[in-house]
């Protein structure tokens, strides 16, 4: 019980510990830690958890890509269609102009099922 309030009493007073002038003159630089070039390396284990969550992401985003991009092909195709709509009704108003109603309605029927039959 001793030993854990003088730990405690060592973290609270380390931080209040003045550094010092520094040698250099720089005091508003921060002060470097020594360096140590296997203080980064990682455990393979974390390593492949990293590399799993990174896949999981990945593949999570490329759902959302694929999703949005199916959503503008919708868009892209319902857009067509109307137009190629329009056109065909316009065509046939404008042979109606030429032609009987009656005969007009045949070449449509006639070329519905050109249609079927070529799909």
């Amino acid at each position: 019980m001793s030993s854990d309030s003088a730990v405690g009493a060592a973290a609270v007073a380390e931080p209040n510990k003045p550094l010092g002038m520094r040698k250099n003159g720089k005091q508003w630089h921060s002060t470097k830690k020594a360096f140590r070039p296997t203080a980064g390396l990682t455990s393979y284990q974390r390593r492949e958890k990293e590399r799993a969550a990174m896949a999981q992401m990945k593949a999570k985003e490329k759902e959302l890509k694929d999703e949005k991009e199916e959503q503008r092909q919708q868009r892209i195709t319902a857009i067509r269609e109307k137009r190629a709509k329009k056109e065909e009704k316009e065509r046939y108003e404008k042979m109606a102009e030429k032609m009987h109603k009656k005969r007009v309605e045949r070449l449509k029927r006639k070329e519905k099922r050109n249609k079927l039959i070529n799909s």
